[in-house]
């Protein structure tokens, strides 16, 4: 499968998820430009596939993680560049809570509407009780362009990072805290 570079939404949304086609409708309302990429028959699970999406989006994928303290009580969503390694004791320490692990698939179901392998910051916009802290590295800060899922891995999209922390963070009534976090050295 040979795949293409595609600017706004499917002009044909048949088959496609309802939250995958609202998250097109938000974009879309916000004014916010965006180019895609449809990958149906290769869901970005490996880095492989995440490597050719990657390829044709002219963006790395960023790595975003849902994570919870001990209690599942505090719920977060870490957006850090997608060819970082994470280690959970650097960001509970900035975050001051003995223990972070990763939230079950039921949280992410109930706060963002979205399942293992498609976490996207775009699933804010269904967390409408404000139950998940936005928690972005520094380093997407300097990064023209953010590379996500429209809430589902069955397709890719870059938008402008200044649009994400301007316009959709404000209308979906998300704020995010920066956080810094190494990059290792190989064998660290």
């Amino acid at each position: 499968m040979k795949l293409e570079l595609i600017k706004g939404r499917p002009a044909d949304c048949a088959g496609r998820l309802q939250k995958e086609i609202r998250t097109y409708d938000l974009l879309d309302r916000l004014g916010i430009e965006y180019e895609r990429t449809d990958h149906m028959d290769m869901p970005a699970t490996t880095m492989e596939a995440c490597e050719e999406i990657d390829a044709v989006l002219d963006v790395t994928i960023c790595k975003n993680l849902f994570l919870c303290n001990r209690q599942k009580t505090d719920f977060y969503l870490l957006a850090m560049p997608g060819d970082k390694p994470f280690k959970t004791k650097d960001l509970s320490a900035q975050l001051g809570i003995a223990r972070l692990s990763f939230a079950t698939e039921d949280f992410m179901g109930e706060f963002l509407d979205i399942t293992p392998g498609s976490v996207s910051v775009l699933g804010l916009m269904n967390d409408k009780e404000n139950r998940v802290r936005l928690l972005v590295d520094e380093e997407i800060l300097g990064m023209e362009y953010f590379g996500c899922h429209p809430c589902i891995n069955t397709s890719s999209m870059r938008l402008k990072t200044k649009d994400l922390l301007e316009k959709f963070l404000p209308a979906v009534h998300h704020e995010y805290t920066v956080v810094r976090l190494p990059r290792y050295e190989e064998g660290e």
